[in-house]
């Protein structure tokens, strides 16, 4: 509380009685929990400059010898120990070592030795597992990281809400090394799906307008980071995934190639996709493409190129030249997207418009690069392209992965039969002993005559009456309202929508009563990007009602004997029926 007095200065010792002093104390300050020991006050001096002149005097010291402080100990005075004079050039021991807590030492070297002391403690200790992981909050870690031991670190767990086709939505918690590929087989497993690996996640953002497919590798923590609280995730099918690695000429015209326009010929699609994988080839596709100005509602018709270093576009006509390309848009930081509302929201010339969009923007329609194709051929070319080339080798890993896996379980293909099953043989109870079939041949033989035996006995009871109301008769007007590809009373356009979502390739397809005749149905069908309606009318013969695809020329009891015989006989049809446009309830 009083000001204290030095006469000798040169015999003032300061000693610590707290390894650590406080933060907020400057150099020129002094402590009360630090005692100041001083032997001689006689006269009256200024402590503050005393204390200032061995700030600056120690300074110089412990700078200029901080390898003799550091090698030997100091004793009383700050004088060395004989034994220790000649070797300064000592190696540095522990930082226990370079201290004596019980020696004078200048109020800066101390600090500066605690800091690098604790530095040295925590950047050596290992992480250390937390024995109470119950204790931290959700988003925090059961292991504590080095340098940060009171902090709980984030633990990778994480709540996604993914939504289905109907709008009904379904928590689940997910790590956070989770790629999309293995959420949607999560979802595949829990909803009893088919697992045809077509199924897909998609980043639908409704204020926007915008939607796409995750691709396989990509982490959906980090997706979810850049989307806003009104984004969310869809899971649905998704046919055309991969299906330009199946029938590449279908999806990159040879007009809008440029390296197939520049050699003689037509290109294999095995070369055609090497191009496009190989990191050192230059592929490049070229047209026009309807551009929206930024922060403008008109749009314009340019000549634009895209290739591994950006879109561009070119200022004079059709030209290559560097002095006439500007860029448009940068690959490296951004996703290709469709956009579901571009003639109402964005007022586009067509219904055939993408957006490329930055990862950083969110809510911000100005920042979008809007871009409108001539028909949906050249859009998927541009948006597959822009994949292709961001991606590269990625998107082709991912394509094998259930190749490979689909190899590995070939060998599992045949049922296995439990031990009843296998006990199992087949019997000819024709005459007055039943006897064992050993002739596998004989076997068939008697099994397809009991199933037309079983035939004729039905239509006999059918036009008897049937007296139970599960007859086939009876289910035959309603069974295929069980299977996925039946979508009942939807519109035209909805049947549109629901086939472009899930990949729009060929052959795929879907039933739906008709809005015209209400004893018809209605397949639609997808050929060459193209959506096609075909009526599937009743007729009557014998008493009985058919129905049939081609005015009778082929006539089946119900919608499921139709969809059969398609799927393996093309018939009128353009095409086979290959992949069953379904929805899913989570």
């Amino acid at each position: 509380a009083c000001p204290l007095s030095i006469k000798n200065s040169a015999q003032a010792h300061i000693f610590y009685s707290s390894p650590t002093p406080s933060p907020y104390e400057s150099p020129t300050h002094v402590s009360p929990s630090f005692p100041l020991y001083c032997p001689y006050m006689k006269d009256d001096m200024d402590l503050e400059a005393l204390v200032n002149d061995m700030n600056s005097s120690f300074e110089s010291l412990y700078t200029s010898c901080s390898v003799q402080t550091e090698s030997t100990p100091l004793l009383h005075n700050g004088q060395l120990p004989r034994h220790a004079a000649y070797h300064t050039h000592a190696q540095p021991t522990s930082p226990h070592q370079r201290l004596h807590r019980s020696q004078p030492m200048h109020i800066l070297a101390v600090r500066r030795l605690q800091e690098e002391e604790q530095q040295y403690r925590t950047s050596s200790l290992p992480a250390i597992p937390n024995p109470f992981p119950e204790l931290c909050s959700p988003a925090s870690s059961p292991t504590l990281s080095s340098g940060s031991l009171p902090q709980c670190q984030p633990s990778g767990k994480y709540i996604i809400k993914v939504f289905s086709e109907d709008g009904m939505g379904k928590a689940v918690e997910i790590p956070a090394d989770m790629t999309a590929r293995d959420l949607c087989q999560f979802l595949v497993y829990k909803n009893h799906c088919v697992d045809d690996n077509s199924w897909a996640l998609v980043e639908h953002h409704p204020a926007l307008g915008l939607e796409r497919c995750l691709e396989d590798h990509e982490l959906v923590v980090q997706v979810q980071a850049s989307m806003t609280s009104e984004s969310k995730f869809i899971f649905r099918k998704n046919y055309a995934k991969y299906e330009f690695f199946k029938n590449p000429l279908n999806f990159f015209p040879e007009q809008m190639v440029a390296f197939c326009q520049e050699t003689s010929g037509t290109i294999p699609p095995s070369q055609l996709l090497q191009n496009f994988l190989n990191s050192r080839s230059c592929p490049e596709i070229q047209g026009y493409l309807y551009v929206k100005e930024m922060g403008r509602k008109s749009w314009k018709k340019l000549y634009v190129f895209l290739r591994r270093s950006g879109l561009y576009f070119s200022t004079k006509g059709t030209s290559k030249e560097p002095r006439h390309l500007q860029l448009l848009a940068d690959l490296e930081d951004s996703n290709v997207f469709t956009v579901i509302t571009g003639r109402k929201l964005h007022n586009a010339p067509n219904d055939f418009e993408f957006c490329i969009k930055p990862n950083k923007v969110r809510n911000e329609v100005k920042e979008l690069r809007m871009l409108c194709a001539e028909d949906e051929q050249s859009r998927t070319c541009w948006m597959t392209a822009f994949r292709l080339f961001k991606y590269g080798i990625l998107l082709y890993q991912n394509y094998k992965i259930p190749q490979q896996r689909k190899t590995l379980l070939s060998h599992f293909s045949a049922p296995v039969r439990s031990v009843s099953e296998n006990s199992l043989v087949a019997m000819d109870f024709s005459g007055r002993i039943g006897r064992v079939i050993d002739n596998p041949m004989e076997a068939q033989s008697a099994a397809m005559e009991e199933g037309h035996a079983w035939r004729k006995r039905s239509q006999r009871m059918n036009i008897l009456g049937s007296p139970s109301p599960l007859h086939p008769s009876s289910l035959s007007g309603v069974i295929h309202r069980t299977q996925l590809w039946f979508h009942s009373r939807i519109s035209r356009e909805e049947s549109h929508k629901m086939i472009h979502q899930q990949g729009r390739v060929d052959g795929m397809f879907l039933l739906r009563d008709s809005q015209s005749n209400p004893k018809a149905f209605v397949l639609t069908l997808c050929h060459h990007q193209k959506i096609k309606h075909f009526q599937i009318l009743p007729c009557e013969e014998d008493g009985q009602m058919f129905l049939s695809l081609d005015d009778g020329a082929t006539k089946f009891t119900d919608l499921i004997q139709l969809v059969e015989f398609y799927v393996l006989n093309r018939g009128v049809l353009p095409c086979k029926l290959k992949h069953p446009c379904t929805t899913v309830a989570l």
